[in-house]
């Protein structure tokens, strides 16, 4: 059984174009199986080829067909392709003496290798009218590869001054890696890598090298924010709430009549110019606004690359609008407006949830969403995030960074179970899954499952008073996109006050069934935050994965046995028949709906709540044997 080793940062030979560019291929020739584009793999013929290989026989256009080859995987797919990916091309043969037609061994074959020419023939499978879709994302492709070629270049240079400015990895005792500073240095390592199944999540469309090393996270830049006053009656949200350091737009070198009528509003330096004034023009503020030449405040970006850590007050970050797209063309990286009004409303909604549940006083940081601006265009917009505060001693590391490479070539995770755990990786990992699950099963008993994978969850590490063990926990960001059932919450706080705690502005948010929410909870917070690392793990041969899954499962099913002894009632009984015993469970198929289709094909009301199925990896009898790697 193999592994998932999409994660990586590097494939082949580290820092070589051809083994960065293979990795990249054979992400995406996962994707595209996984997510069955075009009925890529249902419409294809299972072939096994004489050396006892597994092949997929797939029609082209034209009389041709492709064989590619494939191996078992098990994580979200049954199948994925086989290293180095090729395929073979052959035409069809329409002989009396001709082969049956699932047979492989056809001679004549012509091999294509290559992110180019390999895109080039699936392109046959593609049905005209959906071509645009495909072409934009072989874009996509082009665009992350060269990022990444990009990264493998700086890479060296990048650690070698996180180095110089932390501290080595593992940690010792004292300030290295610590407070906010650190994490924003667990968040450079953890840029370098790509997203745990989407394949091309390097890619940010419409920058180019200059823009990205200048703001970009994996280089670690600090740049000054920009900055435009808007008239005060045209800016929604409660100035008084804003930061004692928020600049006047006299300070900032304009009229000082305008400390009167006009609020300062930052502006990311990639979005001043052609799209902040389109913006200006179809809000009607093109006459009133007052740009400021006079850039201010110093900023750092955090792995989102538009939410940046203030240099000065490293307990605030912005989340600042970008015109750039990421994982999907269609997943813009501006700030509708309606967003803030829905992170706000769901971080109380969750602080309400562990007022209930005293044991995650302790243990689950929120950070505070309550701070926002906005005059009604999705590049008119400001989030001031704010950290709670007495992090100054802990290590704080995003989930997309635990498996990240360390200055000196191990792993993130092995450094901190080094630190922390006196070097056993499994004690980590248990205390986390126990954690996780604990925490997401008691929101699903609430009707709730939040958006909080990989980028806006972290661990918090601290040392414990002496004698006692490592205090774990998790800081959750970003609260905006959960889903909820609304009935389910009311039964569980009360009509009155759930009513309270729903006024979002996206009204998808609010579902009328549990389905819906254990969509989310599968696939964010067990197949991302959970069995991605472990499959990698597996994959890199930390651990067999038959460990790591019964592990996980393990831990599920205790935190799944705990919500039924707690809350008797069909929240439980559902998790067991929809995820513990699903023959198949939900799979993001965020390609198709982010790129190759519009909406009107695949009927997605959320580009990123858009499913296909895939095997349950957690069923006892199919737990993969052996480490996958």
């Amino acid at each position: 059984m193999s592994g998932v080793t999409g994660t990586s940062e590097t494939s082949g030979t580290p820092g070589t174009s051809g083994g960065t560019e293979e990795e990249l291929l054979g992400r995406v020739v996962d994707t595209l199986l996984r997510e069955d584009a075009y009925r890529l793999r249902t419409r294809a013929r299972a072939v096994r080829r004489p050396d006892g290989g597994d092949w997929l026989r797939i029609a082209l256009e034209g009389g041709e067909y492709v064989l590619l080859p494939v191996e078992e995987d098990g994580f979200q797919c049954e199948i994925r392709a086989r290293r180095p990916v090729r395929l073979e091309v052959r035409l069809e043969v329409r002989l009396e003496s001709a082969p049956p037609p699932d047979a492989a061994d056809v001679p004549g074959a012509e091999a294509v290798t290559g992110l180019d020419a390999v895109l080039g023939v699936l392109r046959g499978v593609v049905p005209a009218e959906d071509r645009a879709g495909y072409d934009a994302f072989v874009g996509e492709c082009r665009q992350a590869l060269d990022t990444a070629l990009l990264h493998d270049r700086v890479r060296p240079a990048v650690l070698n001054r996180l180095t110089v400015r932390h501290g080595p990895l593992p940690p010792a005792p004292g300030p290295g890696w610590t407070g906010m500073a650190g994490a924003l240095a667990y968040e450079t390592l953890a840029a370098f890598r790509d997203h745990p199944v989407y394949p091309t999540g390097r890619a940010r469309s419409g920058f180019d090298e200059s823009a990205l090393r200048a703001h970009a996270p994996e280089f670690h830049p600090t740049f000054p924010v920009r900055w435009i006053a808007l008239p005060r009656e045209a800016v929604t949200g409660d100035p008084a709430r804003l930061p004692g350091w928020w600049p006047t737009p006299a300070g900032l070198g304009l009229a000082r009549g305008l400390n009167r009528t006009h609020l300062a509003v930052p502006v990311h330096p990639l979005t001043v110019g052609r799209p902040l004034a389109e913006a200006l023009r179809e809000t009607g503020l093109d006459g009133s606004a007052r740009p400021a030449e006079r850039a201010y405040l110093d900023v750092v970006p955090t792995l989102s690359m538009r939410t940046v850590a203030v240099a000065d007050d490293p307990l605030v970050h912005l989340k600042l609008p970008l015109t750039t797209a990421t994982l999907g063309l269609r997943n813009r990286r501006t700030v509708k407006p309606g967003t803030l009004t829905d992170g706000e409303v769901a971080q109380r909604l969750v602080e309400a949830v562990i007022a209930r549940e005293p044991r995650f006083t302790d243990t689950v940081l929120l950070t505070d969403e309550t701070t926002h601006l906005h005059a009604g265009h999705e590049l008119l917009a400001t989030l001031v995030r704010r950290y709670p505060p007495g992090l100054e001693h802990t290590r704080i590391v995003p989930l997309a960074g635990l498996l990240a490479r360390t200055p000196d070539g191990g792993l993130v995770v092995d450094a901190l179970a080094d630190r922390y755990y006196g070097g056993d990786l499994h004690a980590l990992l248990d205390a986390y899954y126990r954690l996780l699950f604990d925490f997401h099963t008691t929101l699903l008993a609430h009707g709730i499952a939040l958006e909080s994978h990989q980028q806006n969850t972290s661990l918090v590490f601290e040392d414990g008073p002496p004698g006692t063990r490592t205090r774990l926990r998790l800081l959750i960001k970003d609260h905006d996109g959960p889903r909820v059932h609304a009935i389910r919450l009311a039964a569980m706080l009360g009509g009155g006050e759930a009513a309270d705690l729903c006024g979002f502005d996206d009204r998808r948010i609010l579902t009328g069934g549990d389905v819906p929410v254990t969509d989310v909870f599968t696939t964010i917070t067990v197949h991302l935050c959970a069995a991605a690392p472990a499959f990698e793990l597996a994959a890199l041969g930390r651990a067999p994965l038959d460990d790591l899954l019964g592990r996980l499962r393990h831990r599920l099913t205790e935190a799944v046995d705990r919500m039924a002894g707690t809350r008797p009632g069909a929240t439980a009984d559902l998790l067991r028949a929809r995820l513990l015993e699903a023959p198949r469970l939900p799979v993001k198929a965020m390609v198709t709906a982010g790129t190759l289709l519009p909406k009107e094909r695949t009927g997605a009301a959320d580009i990123n709540k858009h499913y296909v199925t895939g095997p349950n990896y957690l069923l006892p009898r199919l737990l993969p044997r052996g480490s996958g790697g």
